[in-house]
């Protein structure tokens, strides 16, 4: 894109001048002089600001940095262009400016950063171009350095040399020529040339409209006259308003209008003075603060009525503007008021508001405020602080004018002068932004810039030009005339301009043309100018030929003999006319008269030629009517009831076909019909969609009252009846019930709002009217507002009904010492709540009801703990209060019976029973989740105590009891252990990735614990050991003099652990060989792993008894370097062995690569779970570590990194290239459903109801219907196709799209296997005969196969799905199903569906049997999809405990290479002929279609990439060493097996491409003896349950049945929610395959013993 800077050179803006100097080596930029400053983007985006100019360029060139290179310091930068705008430009006095410039300076090269940015130029160019800079330089040393530097460089020097030196001439010639153009402006009072300053205050909620343009445009001319300033300030006074987005386009409307603004400002940016002003108001008693509802203030101030706050002292004033200012809930319900006169006449003065509290975050401030100031209130003294002399205002802003001087008054500060024009008003047309906000909300226009829109674009994008609309603006002047205008002289201004330009163009209306013969004429084709007036237009194209057309409602007026002018050819003569039955002409025949040139009284028609040299164009022309029905809307008018739903005109047209040249915005004239403006340019038939776009023309109003432009022939000319619109009469509203007395019981008043509740769900179902709907709800409020009152508790569905003393403060304390009998008790209440829950559930009530219940239920029971310090239990005696005097522990005060670890066994054995309960009924899923989630902590808790796993049945293990010498325990030891508790389960929570609200709340509890803690002792809490406890004591059991066995061994371990660590630093300091220190380390590995296993710790050094601070600190960082470089501890397989010096690393050490390599990146590489032991664990964090997914902040969507996402394209390129083989054809369809087509297919749709997600609304509207995100395509595609198919020769039609999908509500969400969104594709075909589908079918279902096992070496089972899991509408499923051993469970591959003719009937997808001529004949459908679940299935299947294991054929990476033993002791020349090697390597490999990198990371080790890469799952690593390199030779560690192979130089290529290949092989073999072994066949439901407790599939026989199959189901399932990470599930049928292993023998019964088997059935527990 070319860029056009054109420069005034009276004026040059050096800054935009340097900035351009600086990206021209960038950017296609081209430099002009010309009259005014402005950059040049595109015929609709100019900008002429300097700092706008220089932040383009900056943006369009990134990479220079010129506009910083991180947030911060891009918001360093927009300070000093503000700064040099503000304090710098033609500013007099530049001491305090230049003194703030030196401090920023003194330690600086340059102003931002390290680099130069716009800040320096900004600031450069304006002191370069300040007169006083070069007498005052001396005085600031450091600008003076800057300043000189800067300009010792070549751009600067250059454009200070060639621009600096220029100075401004005054013109007054060209002054008064302007003066005269504009018209009624009204010179300002008091105005003094130079000093005159301006502001134009738009806010940043809508898009500009031609209202905000007149004020702009006022500003500007103000500005121009005088030589003043002009500010544009946003007024970001209020946040829920204020939207960034706004800004952008309100800055570009500001530069389509040509208007340059001196400076940019925000309200925002006088925050802090502002609040000081409102808080000196404060403290004079001249404002208040008010906790008054809006309602009733808005009353008072019409009653003249004064607030019961108005008269609060100063302190209390204060102490509420404290709430509002930290925004608590007190605090959201006051506002701050000037006090001025309740009574007087002027509504504006009766204490207006000045402050709000609002919690939302501000778009430039953020979360500093909770308070914001009002407009009113801002706007006259910011126009004070910014220097505005003259305040422009429309007169509908009157009645503020005596505020807005009365806190200038009492502030005492500068007062601008207010000046009033007239609001521009127009017919028909709506300005507020509440109102168009409503219509693009509800969807009656295309947007902000919908050419029936006042917007400054809907008025462009309509063919109004910029100078016509100034020329329009600057017309009204400043009058002060309030009246409304019809839009016709705006466009007359606007013809103006168009008319001398607008080149000329024919077309006719395409629903009535008629051919005209002209036998005589010849085929050619001449140039004529496009403007009869005006030859710079240019010339186009006409063609003339035998065959013409013109429009049918000019024919119907000629008559034979006829002369009549042809524009652009010339007369001829009608010789025939011919008529249809009808009366219309069908055809006519002319002959030529080009002699004759009398054309005074001749009919002057449009016409156009019928060649196939020039085919005519498809054009629709748009004529646009007012959105708005009525004139004038008065105040008491609804506009809503006005909207005129006919406002959009289309007309299909043939066009002159030059109009294909035409581009968006190019304004013409059609001959005799007007003139319009390419909205959407002609497009030729497109590939993907097989149909042309037609050019789209929009007629432009030229300010006559025709009501639509028409061909203009001689009886056209005759009115046509008008319609009229009627409006329908809204519903009246009905009565509502009056209020429940105040008498009225408690218990009737929960019927009442229970019946009203009712009442208000109806409406809203039923889709009342509104104002039905809010009067019912405000009843509703009424009636709860009322119970409140009378109960002290809000109301909340299914609660029972208080008692009295319920609300009673006194019998709330008093719970704890209450019997049970008591009906206020708490327990009494939890056991009532009880009661109720189990009533719904046996009435089986609606869901949300027992929800709330439960709900309601958990709070009462969390408050009896709270008072009584015990769990509720059905049955339980209440403890009585005990005294708060410690007790001393003993270790023989416990026992087995009543032990912590005894009760809480038992509460572990409850919380299960519970769990079963709930699941044995069938109750909903959020509760059974809560009982797991409670049952879980229970089960951590009782580890954490006991140091056991809880196990059913086992005798309760014992806490060895603490023995504390003479120390009795104290309340606050008990609150240490505590927050020491809280504080484990926050960092569980963060190390399983918990969810953010659960995260929040434990630690929410773990600060208040914290502040309990240190009321108690009145010390900060301390990790460590419990204070007042000897460390040593700590670790002592019941028997302080001897110690366990245990102990003993362990301190053993520790000491050989410490001395086996001397002898590997002594073996590696020593330069030992490398197996003796390979042994060394293995040994030291082995004591830790005994250490741990022994202690459950890891083994961590300890210093020597005395040892000093310093010392010890010395000896933990050698311990730890040891580790790191020899490979000392950690998960993931131990060390490594290695080639060299390649040091072995642990997978949890941290990565470094010794001295003088960089810095050293802490991590936790490798895993921690393993395979066989925590599955869920070491999945999450395989795809985590081995960087294929990332988490995100929606539950069940995951993002795809690009390791993850390459096997995904390595799928989509196989299977892409396979499906066009067999004729299917890509596409897209658009994500959203309607309502109405989802739930078309309804069995179909039965299936997916829980999981479609709805779209309810745009921003904050409801929309008229929900909006479905598809779970499938179908009912997307199937319209379609049904339009497409009408004969057998449309078919077959073979489609496919890849695309997301999205299904929301299912049970544990896992990455890839099962998620809210996941990628796919889907097939969709439909065929003239079933046979045909039934072939496809089986061919994709192979490719899936393959797929899974020439892809991801991953055998599968073909087969059909049972009935009961076939895809929902269809005939049958085919399935490929894969096998995960470590889990024991299968997976769903990919499925191929034949629909049969389900959809075709409910679509109408029908063709003309060719056999049976006449009859319809319904099409055979399939469908066939496989979605990234494929890489969760490869995760699994191929993973090892040390990472991923790739297939090469879908790896993204075949091979790493890894130089190793590069040392700070090789020589240099070595080092580059190793690397020199590697790089050989690669291009060789690269040359052989590898996929490989070589990885030249300096700042980690060998050891560390090793690790790196294992985990990756790359299938071979490539390592050369320095003795490699002279043995020319390298090795390759296959990471399937680990083996090694010692591969000579010159057979790299071969044997690597080999070793891929036999990766791939075996990785498939593994897998598929993987699967032989855990596939079998039985007979029995004896077997098919002992086999499948093993984990393994099984295939059995089966009748087929639902029902039997549901039974299986049931029978089968196991408590596994008991167990973490295992969702509850019996087997489900997996498919029937195609080949099972055992042949169903005759009178065979199914397995279930009830109905004879149909065939074996795969059954398994599934994902």
């Amino acid at each position: 894109m070319a860029l056009n800077l054109i420069i005034n050179t009276s004026n040059p803006p050096l800054g935009a001048l340097l900035a351009a100097e600086h990206v021209k080596s960038s950017v296609q930029l081209s430099v002009e002089e010309g009259k005014d400053t402005r950059l040049h983007i595109s015929d609709s985006i100019q900008f002429n600001d300097g700092n706008s100019i220089s932040r383009y360029l900056a943006r369009v060139a990134p990479a220079l940095g010129l506009y910083g290179s991180s947030m911060m310091e891009q918001t360093e930068v927009d300070h000093w262009l503000e700064f040099s705008a503000r304090h710098l430009c033609d500013q007099p006095g530049l001491n305090v400016a230049l003194g703030e410039l030196d401090k920023a300076l003194s330690l600086r090269t340059f102003l931002v950063g390290h680099v130069l940015t716009l800040a320096d130029l900004s600031v450069w160019a304006a002191l370069k171009g300040h007169r006083e800079w070069q007498d005052q330089n001396k005085l600031f040393p450091h600008v003076s350095r800057w300043f000189s530097f800067l300009s010792s460089q070549v751009p600067f020097s250059a454009v200070g040399n060639k621009y600096a030196s220029k100075k401004a001439p005054v013109n007054k010639s060209s002054s008064e020529e302007r003066k005269q153009d504009v018209g009624k402006f009204v010179d300002l009072p008091g105005a003094e040339m130079g000093k005159v300053v301006v502001r134009f205050p738009p806010e940043a909620s809508g898009y500009l409209h031609i209202g905000h343009a007149k004020a702009a445009l006022l500003n500007q001319y103000y500005q121009v006259t005088f030589k003043g300033k002009l500010i544009m300030r946003f007024d970001d006074t209020n946040p829920e308003k204020e939207k960034e987005d706004f800004e952008k386009v309100i800055l570009e409307d500001v530069a389509m209008l040509q208007i340059s603004p001196d400076q940019f400002t925000y309200t925002s940016d006088h925050f802090p003075t502002i609040m000081k002003f409102a808080e000196q108001l404060l403290a004079e008693g001249k404002a208040y603060i008010d906790d008054t509802p809006p309602e009733q203030m808005k009353q008072e101030r019409e009653q003249r009525a004064e607030s019961k706050c108005r008269n609060n002292s100063v302190e209390q004033n204060m102490k509420m503007w404290s709430e509002m200012k930290a925004g608590t809930e007190f605090g959201q319900t006051c506002c701050m008021r000037a006090k001025i006169d309740m009574n007087s006449n002027n509504g504006c003065m009766r204490d207006p508001t000045l402050y709000r509290c609002k919690n939302a975050p501000h778009p430039r401030t953020g979360g500093a405020y909770k308070v914001y100031p009002t407009y009113d209130f801002a706007c006259p003294i910011v126009d004070s602080l910014e220097g505005v002399t003259h305040a422009l205002r429309t007169t509908e802003y009157h009645d503020r004018d005596e505020q807005f001087y009365w806190i200038i008054d009492a502030l005492r500060i500068r007062k601008p002068y207010i000046w009033e024009y007239a609001r521009l008003n127009l017919n028909n047309t709506v300005l507020s932004k509440r109102k168009l906000t409503w219509f693009v909300d509800q969807g009656y226009v295309d947007g902000w810039d919908d050419p029936r829109f006042p917007t400054v674009r809907g008025v462009l994008r309509r063919g109004m030009t910029v100078d016509g609309l100034k020329q329009f603006i600057a017309a009204q002047g400043g009058s002060r005339s309030v009246v409304n205008m019809e839009w016709d002289k705006i466009w007359a201004f606007n013809k103006k301009v168009i008319d001398p330009v607008a080149p000329r163009y024919t077309a006719l209306s395409s629903s009535y043309v008629v051919p005209v013969s002209v036998p005589e004429a010849t085929e050619e084709m001449k140039e004529v100018a496009r403007h009869p007036k005006n030859p710079d237009v240019g010339m186009k194209e006409i063609w003339y030929g035998p065959r013409v057309l013109v429009e049918g409602a000019d024919a119907e007026t000629f008559t034979e003999g006829e002369v009549v002018t042809f524009i652009n050819w010339g007369n001829l003569i009608i010789t025939k006319i011919n008529k249809g039955p009808d009366g219309k002409v069908v055809s006519m025949e002319a002959r030529l008269n080009l002699d004759n040139k009398d054309y005074k009284k001749t009919t002057k028609i449009t016409w156009l030629t019928k060649t196939n040299n020039a085919p005519l164009l498809p054009t629709i022309c748009v004529n646009y009517q007012p959105l708005i029905s009525k004139a004038v809307i008065t105040k008491d008018d609804d506009f809503k009831e006005y909207i005129n739903k006919n406002s959009k005109l289309e007309e299909k047209m043939l066009g002159d076909p030059c109009l294909k040249n035409l581009k968006k915005g190019d304004i013409i004239q059609l001959q005799r019909r007007g003139f319009y403006i390419c909205d959407q340019p002609y497009e030729p038939i497109s590939p993907n969609s097989c149909k042309e776009s037609p050019c789209v023309l929009l007629y432009i109003p030229d300010g006559h009252t025709k009501e639509m432009p028409t061909a203009g022939s001689k009886d056209k000319s005759k009115s046509q009846a008008s319609s009229t619109n009627t409006t329908a009469t809204p519903e009246k509203v009905l009565s509502a019930a009056a209020p429940a007395p105040s008498s009225t019981s408690v218990s009737d008043l929960l019927s009442s709002i229970v019946a009203q509740g009712e009442t208000v769900r109806q409406l809203k179902a039923a889709r009342a009217p509104k104002d039905k709907v809010d009067k019912a709800v405000q009843q509703l409020l009424s009636l709860k507002a009322q119970f409140k009152q009378q109960t002290g508790m809000d109301y909340k569905p299914v609660m029972a009904p208080p008692t009295a003393a319920a609300s009673s403060p006194t019998a709330v304390q008093a719970l704890p010492s209450l019997s049970p009998d008591a009906t206020s008790c708490p327990y009494t209440k939890v056991a009532q709540q009880g009661e109720l829950v189990k009533k719904l559930k046996a009435e089986q009530a609606p869901k949300d009801q027992i929800d709330v219940a439960v709900k309601q239920l958990l709070v009462l029971k969390a408050e009896f703990k709270k008072l009584t310090g015990q769990d509720y239990k059905p049955g339980m005696a209440l403890a009585s209060p005990t005294s708060s005097s410690p007790s001393p522990m003993t270790s023989s005060s416990t026992s087995s019976s009543s032990s912590p670890s005894s009760a809480l066994y038992e509460q572990v054995a409850q919380q299960g029973e519970v769990v079963r309960k709930l699941k044995s009924e069938k109750t909903p899923k959020d509760q059974i989740d809560a009982a797991v989630k409670q049952l879980l902590a229970l089960k951590a808790e009782y580890k954490q105590m006991t140091g056991q796993e809880y196990k059913p049945g086992a005798t309760p293990a014992q806490k060895a009891p603490i023995l504390v010498q003479n120390k009795p325990s104290s309340a606050a030891d008990g609150l240490y252990e505590r927050v020491a508790e809280q504080g484990e389960v926050v960092r569980k929570l963060k190390a399983e990735k918990g969810s953010k609200d659960q995260l929040d709340a434990a630690v929410k509890q773990l600060l208040a614990l914290k502040a309990e803690y240190k009321q108690q002792t009145g010390e900060d809490y301390k990790p460590g050991p419990a204070p007042g406890i000897p460390a040593q004591e700590q670790t002592h059991t019941s028997s302080a003099s001897t110690q366990s066995a245990s102990s003993r061994q362990a301190q053993e371990l520790s000491s050989q652990v410490t001395q086996q660590g001397d002898l590997v630093r002594k073996l590696k300091s020593e330069k030992a060989p490398k197996d003796q220190v390979d042994e060394a380390v293995k040994t030291l590995l082995d004591l830790k792993n005994k250490y741990k296993t022994l202690t459950g710790e890891d083994y961590k050094p300890v210093t020597a008894a005395g040892a000093s601070g310093g010392e010890d600190k010395n000896r933990k960082e050698r311990e730890n370097k040891s580790e790191k470089q020899g490979g000392g501890g950690g998960g993931g397989g131990g060390g490594k062995k290695s080639k060299g010096d390649k040091g072995g690393q642990s997978k949890e050490s941290a990565g470094g690569a010794g001295e003088g390599q960089g810095p050293k990146k802490q991590t936790r590489l490798g895993l921690e779970a393993k395979k066989e032991e925590n599955l869920a664990d070491w999945y999450s964090q395989v795809i985590t570590k081995a960087e294929m997914i990332e988490y995100y902040d929606v539950s069940g969507c995951y993002v795809l990194r690009p390791w993850a996402y390459s096997i995904w394209e390595a799928i989509k390129d196989f299977f892409d290239k396979e499906i066009k083989k067999l004729g299917v054809e890509n596409c897209y369809f658009p994500m959203f459903v309607s309502q109405a087509a989802l739930e078309k297919e309804k069995s179909h749709i039965a299936d997916f109801a829980p999981e479609v997600a709805w779209v309810t609304r745009s921003g904050k509207t409801e929309l008229a219907e929900p909006i479905a995100v598809r779970p499938t395509s179908e009912t997307v595609m199937y319209p379609a196709y049904a339009k497409w198919v009408q004969s057998h020769r449309d078919l077959p039609i073979k489609l496919n799209q890849w695309c997301n999908i999205v299904r929301w509500e299912f049970k544990h969400p896992q990455p890839f296997l099962r998620t809210r969104e996941f990628l796919w594709q889907e097939g969709h075909t439909a065929f003239a005969t079933k046979e045909e589908a039934a072939e496809e079918v089986l061919q994709i279902l192979d490719l899936y196969a393959r797929v899974y096992e020439e892809l991801m070496a991953i055998p599968v089972v073909k087969g059909r799905k049972t009935e009961k899991e076939k895809f929902a509408g269809g005939d049958y499923t085919t399935t490929v199903e894969a096998f995960i051993s470590a889990s024991g469970r299968a997976i769903q591959g990919a499925t191929s569906h034949h629909l049969g003719q389900n959809f075709s009937k409910m679509f109408e997808i029908m063709f003309e049997d060719p056999k049976r001529p006449g009859e319809k004949q319904l099409a055979f459908q399939n469908s066939w999809g496989i979605t990234t679940r494929t890489i969760g299935v490869l995760t699994m299947v191929h993973g090892d405990n040390m990472g991923l294991i790739l297939p090469p054929r879908v790896a993204c990476l075949q091979v790493v290479i890894i130089p190793c033993g590069i040392t700070v002791s090789l020589p240099e020349q070595e080092k580059e002929a190793l690397l020199a090697m590697c790089s050989n390597y690669l291009k060789q490999l690269q040359d052989a279609n590898v996929r490989v990198k070589f990885d030249l990371r300096d700042n980690y080790s060998p050891g560390w990439k090793f690790n790196h890469w294992e985990l990756k799952g790359v299938p071979i690593r490539l390592e050369v060493g320095p003795k490699d390199m002279q043995q020319k030779q390298c090795v390759a560690v296959r990471r399937d097996t680990g083996a090694k192979v010692t591969i000579p130089e010159a057979e790299v290529e071969k044997k690597l491409v080999a070793m891929l290949e036999d990766i791939q092989n075996n990785l498939y073999k593994k897998a598929s003896d993987d699967l032989k072994t855990n596939m079998v066949a039985v007979d029995t439901m004896e077997e098919f349950q002992k086999e499948l407790d093993k984990g393994k599939i099984v295939q059995i026989p089966f009748c087929g049945g639902i029902e039997c199959e549901d039974w299986l189901k049931k029978t089968t399932a196991k408590d596994q929610d008991l167990e973490p990470g295992a969702p509850s599930m019996g087997a489900k049928s997996l498919c029937i395959p195609f080949s099972p292993l055992k042949t169903l023998q005759p009178g065979q019964m199914c397995v279930s013993g009830k109905e004879p088997a149909q065939f074996y059935t795969l059954f398994g527990r599934s994902y």
